[in-house]
């Protein structure tokens, strides 16, 4: 991790933005609604008592709003609008993929060496941004995106893979451990972008620092918040997010593998970064 430079000032770290990360939030539909409200007053009473308005948004299997919209959120817009978000092995029957063999599945990471870290000697940002980018556009261009959801083994560090392959998609599941189903869907810790039927061959990681809004607890108001200029301004805390990109002809899932258990090794050592130093600056404040 020698090639990474972590700083507690938001000013001198690279944001996610380059990374087409941002907050999912939930988007405002446009939907079809059938009302009497105007209807003439010739109507029998019997149809002017179903006055009120009902929305029939056009969603289906593969086609959820709120869920379209976060992975927007992730930098990848499901233009044939058909993206599955797994998280359970019946999720994997919806998306007419087949059940894993074994679950849960144990799989042995690739070696690091094929997984760059960008930042280091091994990857450059720019190359990394710049696949990372292309990736996630041929993404959006895809028939069918899967996206299998858990915690990496042995931790609570919560991922998300988007992929259009069909086979990578029920072993990933396999290999997570299951997590709970957030509603409505946001951005993840660390978001895998795995790009199938390409000839280009690419596998690498970045970690991203950006300030994100502390939540306000419920029944709590005013909580985190901070007054400037006589304004309410949410509080903001520092926290790391990971991309990991993997492309080629076909998926190798020891190295999509390596760069989730890497990132979220990178994750913590983070985290603990800013422990120590919130600590050591409470303690110089005493």
């Amino acid at each position: 991790m020698s090639g990474r430079i972590f700083s507690f000032v938001s000013s001198s770290v690279r944001t996610a933005s380059s990374l087409g990360r941002s907050r999912c939030w939930e988007s405002s539909v446009a939907v079809r609604t059938f009302s009497t409200a105007e209807a003439s007053e010739e109507l029998p009473d019997t149809l002017k008592r179903v006055g009120q308005s009902m929305a029939f948004p056009d969603e289906r299997p593969g086609k959820n709003y709120k869920f379209n919209w976060c992975l927007n959120g992730d930098g990848v817009t499901p233009l044939r609008a058909s993206a599955f978000r797994i998280t359970k092995p019946l999720d994997l029957k919806i998306a007419s993929l087949s059940q894993p063999k074994k679950m849960p599945l144990s799989v042995k990471a690739a070696s690091a060496k094929k997984m760059p870290e960008a930042g280091t000697a091994d990857l450059a940002f720019e190359t990394f941004d710049e696949v990372n980018q292309r990736t996630r556009n041929l993404l959006s261009l895809s028939d069918h995106l899967y996206c299998p959801e858990g915690h990496v083994p042995g931790t609570r560090t919560a991922v998300r893979v988007i992929t259009n392959s069909p086979k990578l998609a029920p072993e990933l599941l396999a290999y997570l451990e299951r997590a709970p189903r957030m509603e409505p869907p946001e951005s993840l810790p660390i978001t895998v972008y795995a790009l199938e039927g390409t000839e280009e061959s690419f596998a690498g990681y970045a970690i991203e620092e950006v300030e994100v809004e502390i939540p306000e607890p419920e029944g709590e108001e005013n909580w985190g918040l901070v007054y400037v200029d006589d304004e309410k301004e949410p509080e903001r805390e520092a926290q790391s997010f990971a991309s990991v990109v993997v492309v080629g002809q076909k998926l190798d899932i020891k190295v999509v593998v390596a760069g989730m258990e890497l990132s979220q090794k990178a994750l913590a050592e983070d985290e603990a970064k800013r422990e120590a130093q919130k600590a050591a600056d409470e303690k110089s404040s005493e």
